[in-house]
């Protein structure tokens, strides 16, 4: 099993990270990434010794569910990650993995009368499963327009896109984002999941790339973590910043192996829904938002209990809601996998139904969780020291133990409470994911559009017709 000292030493290679006007050396060291890198190192760690404890040889979120059991292991896999994390990190191994596993259990779906893509989609899931590789990725264009596709933009080769076809691979060249964890990945599928028009042949290409391939960049945002003082005020951000970035290609040589879908708009759908690897992916992903919102409303019971007012009427109907919220979106998690059944090429997929339903509420859930939690901690997380500092000062520790306690709560512990609610509700960390929840899966309009493509009307309306045939006007009294 791939050891996480082992995926910190491959971070270690030619990589061209760009930040603050710098191109980045030593990516696993640097303070805007090694947070986030020695994170995934202990993934990487916790995968390989639960998989020993299993005596298994093969993680289970690289394996292709067969059976309602495998299933069942990867989303046991799923919920160990994302509980070391507490749901924060959102594009942690396990999803990319979801959807390389969907792709490969239907090599049909990418094959061509030209080439064999389907082969090479199979031998590159089984080369990361084995491998053990870290995978981010890139599947939508620049933000130049988002009324038009690539093809009407000025200046050529905006979006990612086929600039030449060899006779071993083709030439990639202008950008695509939004490679969450990209810096710090092994490799990135690159692909588009933006509906395009026949005139966008060029862009609809789907390949997986080494983040040190020559002649590929990542600018990434603004990092979070040097900023942060402390683990002790910031002490989310100070792990799990996962620094997006935009991908710009200068003419990298993508090998034909590693090519899955060449100039195909029809195909670029077809890997993600005629796959299985949208809904598999994605219930990964509602995983992890089971925990982060469990972690969310921890928080919140906790602060209520301190303050001494989880006994109101009005608190209790605010935790009840978060309650509410947390227990709706794993109840669907859950549903997913009772539901799943094997499709045609023995792929069990989680149900649709039940994944795209609670798809559909995340933009408007995630937002109201906070609200609560910014009502019930209220000016608690302004009335706290500047950083820990304050607190190993002799000269100031005296009045933060004086003045910034709770009854049987001393004010270390407190404190350390309140900043933990800062850094999820207030911090910069935390407007990233309140907007990276929001937009994750798309604008509303699209999130929305899945859950109702997913859900079948025909028995509600065959009860309602039924109802409806029941009486007539002149059967009324």
């Amino acid at each position: 099993m791939r050891t996480g000292n082992e995926y910190l030493a491959a971070l270690d290679d030619d990589r061209r990270v760009y930040l603050d006007g710098e191109r980045v050396r030593g990516i696993a060291k640097h303070e805007a990434f090694a947070p986030i890198a020695n994170t995934i190192a202990e993934l990487i760690d916790l995968g390989a010794r639960r998989a020993q404890e299993a005596e298994e040889t093969e993680h289970p979120i690289y394996r292709i569910p067969r059976s309602r059991e495998e299933l069942r292991a990867f989303r046991e896999a799923a919920q160990a990650w994302a509980r070391h994390t507490h749901g924060w990190v959102g594009r942690s191994p396990d999803h990319v993995a979801a959807f390389l596993s969907a792709f490969a259990a239907h090599p049909d779906v990418f094959t061509r009368e030209d080439r064999d893509y389907g082969a090479n989609v199979r031998a590159y899931q089984r080369k990361v499963a084995q491998e053990q590789l870290y995978l981010s990725y890139a599947i939508i264009p620049p933000q130049v327009s988002r009324a038009s596709t690539a093809h009407d933009w000025d200046g050529e080769l905006v979006q990612a896109g086929v600039a030449e076809e060899r006779a071993d691979g083709i030439v990639i060249r202008g950008a695509q984002m939004l490679a969450t964890g990209g810096a710090i990945a092994d490799e990135i599928l690159v692909s588009c999941i933006k509906p395009l028009t026949k005139e966008d042949a060029q862009f609809a290409v789907s390949f997986a790339v080494p983040v040190g391939a020559e002649g590929l960049k990542l600018y990434c945002r603004r990092a979070y973590a040097p900023s942060a003082t402390s683990s002790y005020d910031y002490p989310l951000s100070t792990r799990y910043d996962e620094t997006d970035a935009l991908l710009v290609f200068e003419d990298v040589f993508i090998p034909w192996e590693r090519v899955f879908v060449y100039k195909d708009v029809d195909g670029l759908r077809r890997q993600f829904f005629d796959t299985g690897a949208h809904v598999f992916g994605n219930w990964q992903a509602q995983i992890r938002f089971t925990v982060k919102l469990q972690f969310l409303l921890g928080i919140a019971r906790k602060v209520a209990a301190v303050n001494g007012v989880d006994k109101f009427p009005g608190v209790v109907e605010k935790l009840g809601e978060l309650a509410g919220l947390a227990s709706t979106v794993e109840s669907a998690m859950l549903a997913a996998e009772y539901t799943a059944e094997p499709d045609d090429q023995g792929l069990w997929r989680p149900g649709a139904r039940a994944v795209y339903g609670a798809m559909g509420l995340q933009a408007e859930i995630y937002p109201r969780v906070l609200a609560i939690l910014r009502d019930l901690v209220g000016g608690g997380v302004l009335q706290v020291p500047s950083s820990v500092a304050d607190l190993r000062n002799p000269e100031t520790r005296a009045d933060i133990d004086r003045y910034m306690y709770s009854p049987n709560v001393p004010a270390e512990e407190r404190l350390k409470l309140f900043k933990l609610a800062w850094d999820a509700v207030g911090s910069e960390f935390a407007g990233r994911h309140h907007q990276y929840e929001m937009f994750y899966a798309g604008a509303p309009f699209v999130v929305k559009g899945y859950a109702f493509r997913n859900y079948d009307f025909s028995e509600p309306l065959a009860e309602l017709d039924s109802f409806l045939s029941g009486y007539s006007p002149e059967s009324a009294d």
